[in-house]
């Protein structure tokens, strides 16, 4: 590594451990997405540690790995405040997984693994994450954690013993995602699909990847076959506990929906702007890099707004080298040469389709979470610093530009996620969606 990269690493490291620190320290527990229902949940397996019916509570419908996790923390220290840091060090689990996987994919340039763990440490919705009392971030390290064995570039070459020792990792891992969230499912279709790739070369990667299918559907899929058996649905949909929802904005979706990316997405980078509220796409964007729904900032602030501002502008840079990233990525599989593309891009493409469909069934503001898209954190710090680094070794000037706009998005994201930090949130989280009541 340059000297002035090991300068970087050596000073953004320990800035994205003290922010994820702070947060932990400072953050509300009872303040994060469906903090309160998880809370609910946890505390139910905690005095009964019995499942309780999905229509019991908000939450009650969901696979319960990460809030018995929580519990049996509970029963240990009896101590809440400790629930955070369970997040935060799987939070620090996924950086760590796409470093190595990196190193794994370009064994001779230690740079681009450090900038891929850099770029999922200052990803905004990461940061969120890592502080909330919420099973989105065990969900993304299950995934994260499959992702990397399956994409590994041994993965095409080993022979049949370690082979099978992999599908069965990455099958044990997919199906803790499955039983900590639906879209753990995913996890397991990508790396199905991986080894349905592997099949042009080696006869037994069928049978490999039957293996590691099979296991994800017994250690997840149990859940959701005692919800059949027992409610007569494999995943509830417009339960009466979820009816706080029912009467959010937008309320319907509609094609173009998913075709506009507003100005808006970032001059006015909160969720309840009418342009917003009509662009899944540029909602998610924002709340990928920002905090679009106010559970960090100020609501009614100007100069929260022209972080925002800032940030997402930026942000453009790593967002366009993912994309550029894929792209290249695509090509080598169409080529033949992506065995470790093929699970990547698969995660994509499934993760991708597979929120579309969510918010198009539930129609609803809230829902469009860039939170939900953490289980691509693998690949985006896999293509993203492809990318950049390819750009960077192109020309002086060109990289010079390039380390000057990181560090500037760094920056921005500091100050926008560290709570209590730049910035102080007096009134309760989120945003403020019903129009107020006036007494007579």
């Amino acid at each position: 590594m340059r000297p002035l990269a090991v300068v970087a690493v050596s000073v953004a490291l320990p800035v994205a451990l003290v922010l994820r620190i702070q947060n932990a320290l400072l953050y509300p527990p009872q303040w994060g997405f469906d903090a309160a229902f998880s809370w609910q949940y946890i505390e139910s397996l905690r005095q009964a540690w019995h499942l309780p019916a999905p229509d019991a509570g908000w939450s009650a419908a969901d696979p319960p790995l990460y809030y018995a996790l929580v519990a049996l923390l509970m029963r240990i220290a009896d101590a809440p405040a400790l629930a955070p840091w369970l997040n935060l060090l799987f939070g620090l689990g996924i950086a760590a997984l796409a470093f190595r996987l990196v190193r794994r994919l370009a064994p001779a340039d230690a740079s681009r693994a450090w900038l891929a763990a850099g770029l999922v440490l200052y990803l905004p919705a990461h940061v969120h994450m890592s502080a909330m009392v919420n099973k989105e971030m065990l969900a993304s390290f299950c995934t994260a954690a499959a992702i990397a064995w399956v994409a590994d570039p041994a993965r095409a070459r080993e022979e049949r013993r370690p082979a099978r020792r992999r599908a069965i990792a990455a099958g044990v891992a997919s199906g803790l995602s499955l039983l900590t969230k639906l879209s753990g499912l995913v996890t397991a279709v990508a790396c199905g699909a991986a080894y349905a790739f592997d099949a042009r070369k080696r006869r037994d990667a069928l049978a490999r990847g039957a293996l590691c299918c099979a296991l994800a559907a017994a250690i997840g899929g149990w859940f959701f076959a005692r919800n059949r058996i027992e409610y007569g649905y494999f995943q509830p949909h417009g339960l009466s506990a979820h009816r706080l929802m029912f009467g959010m904005p937008p309320g319907e979706r509609a094609l173009a929906d998913y075709l506009r990316f507003p100005l808006a997405t970032f001059t006015d980078p909160q969720l309840l702007n009418p342009s917003l509220l009509r662009s899944v796409w540029g909602s998610t964007y924002a709340s990928v890099w920002f905090d679009a729904h106010r559970y960090f900032l100020p609501t009614r602030s100007a100069a929260v707004s022209r972080l925002g501002e800032w940030t997402l502008v930026l942000a453009l840079l790593p967002t366009a080298a993912f994309l550029a990233g894929m792209a290249a990525a695509a090509r080598r599989l169409l080529r033949g040469d992506g065995d470790s593309d093929a699970p990547l891009l698969a995660l994509v493409a499934l993760t991708l389709a597979g929120f579309a469909l969510f918010t198009w069934e539930n129609p609803w503001f809230a829902v469009v979470k860039g939170t939900s898209l953490l289980g691509l954190c693998v690949p985006y710090a896999v293509y993203a610093s492809e990318s950049l680094c390819a750009w960077m070794r192109r020309d002086r000037t060109e990289a010079t530009c390039i380390g000057v706009v990181l560090a500037a998005l760094a920056l921005c994201v500091v100050a926008g996620t560290l709570f209590h930090g730049v910035f102080v949130r007096t009134e309760s989280p989120g945003l403020v969606w019903e129009t107020p009541r006036i007494s007579p």
